[in-house]
C-alpha cells in the first residue's frame, strides 16, 4: 500500500490534498506466487521421505520399532499432502482478494467520477 496526494483530502493544503491511501494487488500477487511455490517444493518431499524410509526398512531387519516408523511415516505423508492443499487453497484465495479489492477501487472510482468538484473562485 503506498501514499499519495489528493485533492480530495482536507488534512494537505489548499489544492494540494493531503495524503491518502492508494491500493495495489501487487503483495497479494507475490504472496499468492509464494504459497505456489511452496506447493512445488513440497512435490517431491513425500517421495524423497519414502526413498529414506526403503533404505530404513532394508537395513533393520525385524526391529519392532519398524510398525512405528511406518506410522510416523504415513502421519507425515498426510501433512505433506495437507500442506500442499493449503497453500494451493491460500494462493487462490490471495488472487481473489487481488481480484475483488481493483473491482472495490474501480467501482469507488467510477462513483466519485459522477460527483461535481466546483473549482476555487466558483460561487454556486
Amino acid at each position: 500500500m503506498t501514499v499519495v496526494h489528493g485533492v480530495s483530502d482536507p488534512a494537505g493544503k489548499p489544492g494540494e490534498g493531503g495524503p491518502r491511501l492508494k491500493h495495489s494487488d501487487g503483495p497479494w500477487l507475490r504472496a499468492a506466487g509464494g504459497a505456489d511455490e511452496l506447493v512445488t517444493q513440497l512435490g517431491p518431499v513425500r517421495g524423497e521421505l519414502g526413498l529414506a524410509h526403503q533404505g530404513l526398512m532394508a537395513g533393520a531387519g525385524r526391529l519392532t520399532a519398524l510398525a512405528e516408523l511406518v506410522a510416523v511415516r504415513e502421519s507425515w505423508e498426510r501433512r505433506i499432502h495437507a500442506a500442499q492443499g493449503e497453500c494451493g487453497s491460500l494462493a487462490a484465495k490471495l488472487r481473489d482478494v487481488a481480484r475483488t479489492q481493483g473491482a472495490t477501487n474501480e467501482a469507488v472510482r467510477s462513483s466519485f467520477a459522477a460527483v461535481s468538484v466546483p473549482c476555487q473562485g466558483d460561487e454556486r
